[in-house]
């Protein structure tokens, strides 16, 4: 299959467990719950999005034949050794196109595989780190994975919710809105008062970087 890819960049991972890490990013165009037009954003499930994944025109963005047009492109933008390679499939949502295929060309390229997931949609096998950010009340298809980093608050997405699904880390992140002052406050709260969720912070848009 062809895959329609955003924008493909490297930089530092700015959020839950692989904070600080060294990634590529493969932004994959398209979402399930909102259609990335500012005009649909009110309406959306996911009204709070924060990220552009509408087109192919980003940096190193395009469409791609087949998963080894893509996972080549992912290893030039690596420009680096064999040791740590690790790359972040993310979106928009991701497993609307992230299959089986792209999942061997990049394990064959050597790269360690996270991919950032609203949890509604089925994943390949092979995926090494399974991260499931819940939307809403969009049901969530994948209950088990790595990390579980919910944007919070959302008023029909309470942690309660999600707390006794297997994951290896439960994080909240303070949602990013003209609230954010309030949101970091209560999830602050929150974190120090059920202590197995941890606190996770946006540290790119904080020291400047993608």
């Amino acid at each position: 299959m062809s895959y329609a890819v955003k924008e493909i960049f490297k930089t530092l991972q700015g959020e839950g467990a692989h904070s600080g890490r060294a990634a590529v990013f493969c932004r994959f165009a398209g979402c399930n719950l909102w259609s990335g037009r500012e005009q649909d954003r009110a309406t959306a499930i996911c009204s709070f999005c924060d990220t552009d994944f509408v087109g192919i025109d980003g940096t190193g963005g395009g469409r791609f034949g087949d998963a080894d047009a893509l996972a080549d492109a992912v290893e030039r933008e690596w420009q680096g050794g064999q040791d740590g390679r690790y790359v972040v499939l993310t979106g928009g949502e991701p497993l609307l196109q992230v299959d089986t295929a792209l999942v061997d060309a990049l394990h064959a390229r050597g790269f360690e595989i996270g991919v950032e997931t609203n949890g509604t949609q089925d994943a390949p096998a092979g995926l090494d780190w399974i991260c499931v950010s819940p939307k809403s009340d969009a049901p969530v298809k994948l209950t088990r994975g790595h990390e579980l980093k919910l944007v919070y608050p959302q008023p029909k997405a309470p942690p309660e919710a999600f707390a006794g699904l297997d994951f290896d880390h439960f994080f909240l992140q303070p949602m990013d809105s003209s609230d954010a002052d309030a949101n970091l406050a209560a999830t602050i709260k929150y974190c120090t008062e059920n202590p197995r969720w941890r606190l996770s912070l946006q540290s790119h848009k904080m020291i400047g970087i993608r």
